[in-house]
């Protein structure tokens, strides 16, 4: 073979990795991991200027309604009761003739000097209104939780693909070496998809999330029982009898990977702990929060959204809030009955503690750099199979609505338009491959360069979707 093929086959961070060399500076792997990470941001970069650092995103897992948030349809409530028809019937969402249009419940309001529209299901979103972008023709692949799951985490409905979050750590790494990239907030409820939704998958391992979890311990054992010293010499012997193990086996950098994840633990047993702590905050922001709740619900998330911007003030790069399960159902928001109720429920509980943290970030200098996503899978249905007190909407990717804020994006704005039923897009389609295209890009990273190779090809987040939305972009 010509030296150009073997050129190919060994890059300096494969050299590192497939010999013992790699292993005789495993001390330094930490603290050289975020300068190789920069590395591979600045190959991906092409020069695009990042104007953001860091990620939070807010899942609203199940589906939150459009029609009852961001995407107002007036037309909904004057044909409610009718039937649909044939040519509204799709597949990209649960629908047949016969079902009936389902005005929303709530009333909607022009928001701040923008004139947003957004319902009076979110009073403090809607306060902050001029901070968001929404985006209200999201298209998405199939009506069904754990594929929609796993392609907004993924990019893929199938699993077995890094998150999301990974591909940012594993092009960015962390800006804290004490903490991990890319933190999972759980509030005791994992969506459907599982821990596919964060994991790594076959990027080095030290990319996955660590869960930090709202009620009882934060991570188990973090409470070390052994002395500092006794730990130190417990992972130098790990290191020996790991380095001795990868002797003999080609997969290297899992090996690496595993003993980077020991040191970092390691680290962590101080740093979280102290992350995780609010009591130092001020009562008015703990207050602003919403941690004064009476409702265990919300004081839970409402500690999980303080934390996220306590963890993107440390450096860690991405950080993601679940939402808590109240009630017997699929997920937090899959209202097929009860709409009303539990809608009103799920607001509750998440409203005013995503709009502090994102008027947090703000007022300390930190929205600039940060963007905060807020969105669930799909969105409901706009029709129901009969009108009654406690009917409900159905699962739906044929339009649905996210928001954005932060980092660049453009507040106070709309993007894309359902028709007047809000039940398909009939304006600017999105996937949302484009809307990790236009995130990686204002990260300062090129969607389609920030690559690993693994199956005998270089596989990217997006794959051969997505674009970058300029339109959303101030």
């Amino acid at each position: 073979m010509s030296a150009d093929h073997y050129q190919k086959l060994w890059s300096r961070r494969e050299l590192l990795a497939r010999t013992s060399n790699g292993f005789g500076l495993m001390a330094l792997a930490g603290l050289m991991s975020e300068s190789q990470s920069a590395d591979k941001a600045s190959s991906a970069s092409s020069a695009i200027p990042a104007r953001a650092k860091h990620v939070i995103l807010c899942f609203m897992d199940g589906g939150p309604s459009h029609v009852d948030t961001f995407d107002y349809k007036p037309e909904l409530a004057r044909q409610q009761g009718k039937p649909i028809g044939d040519s509204q019937v799709s597949k990209l969402s649960q629908s047949s003739a016969g079902r009936v249009w389902f005005g929303s419940p709530w009333k909607f309001a022009q928001r701040g000097q923008s004139g947003l529209w957004v319902s009076d299901l979110f009073p403090h979103l809607a306060g902050i209104s001029d901070d968001i972008c929404v985006v209200r023709s999201l298209v998405g692949r199939q009506p069904l939780h754990g594929q929609q799951n796993l392609l907004l985490h993924t990019g893929r409905v199938t699993g077995l693909a890094p998150s999301f979050g990974s591909w940012v750590t594993y092009g960015l790494g962390t800006d804290n070496q004490n903490l991990p990239g890319y933190v999972l907030l759980n509030n005791d409820w994992i969506p459907n998809g599982g821990f596919e939704n964060f994991s790594s998958a076959f990027l080095p391992a030290t990319n996955t999330a660590t869960l930090l979890r709202a009620k009882g311990a934060t991570i188990d054992n973090i409470q070390p029982t052994d002395s500092i010293e006794k730990q130190r010499r417990k992972l130098a012997l790990l290191r020996a009898q790991d380095q001795t193990f990868a002797q003999s086996t080609p997969e290297h950098h899992l090996i690496e990977s595993a003993i980077r994840n020991y040191e970092t633990a390691f680290r962590m047993q101080v740093a979280v702990p102290e992350i995780a702590n609010v009591d130092q905050e001020s009562e008015s922001t703990r207050k602003l929060y919403g941690l004064d709740s009476t409702n265990d619900y919300q004081k839970y998330y409402a500690l999980q959204c303080l934390r996220a911007r306590r963890l993107v003030e440390a450096g860690v790069r991405f950080v993601e809030i679940t939402c808590p399960l109240t009630h017997a159902n699929n997920s937090p928001w899959d209202q097929h009955g009860t709409l009303k109720q539990h809608h009103a429920e799920n607001a509750m509980i998440t409203d005013q503690s995503v709009a502090a943290l994102i008027f947090d970030l703000k007022q300390r200098g930190l929205l600039d750099d940060t963007i905060v996503i807020w969105a669930g899978e799909m969105g409901r249905t706009p029709h129901t199979p009969a009108i009654s007190e406690t009917c409900g909407r159905d699962h739906h990717v044929n339009g649905y609505s996210i928001f954005l804020a932060g980092g660049g994006f453009k507040g106070g704005s709309a993007f894309g338009q359902t028709d007047e039923f809000g039940n398909s897009v009939a304006e600017n389609p999105l996937e949302i491959h484009d809307i990790h295209a236009t995130v990686l890009h204002q990260l300062g990273i090129h969607h389609k360069q920030l690559t690993f190779r693994f199956g005998g090809r270089d596989v990217s987040l997006t794959d051969v979707h997505g674009r970058i939305v300029h339109e959303l972009l101030g």
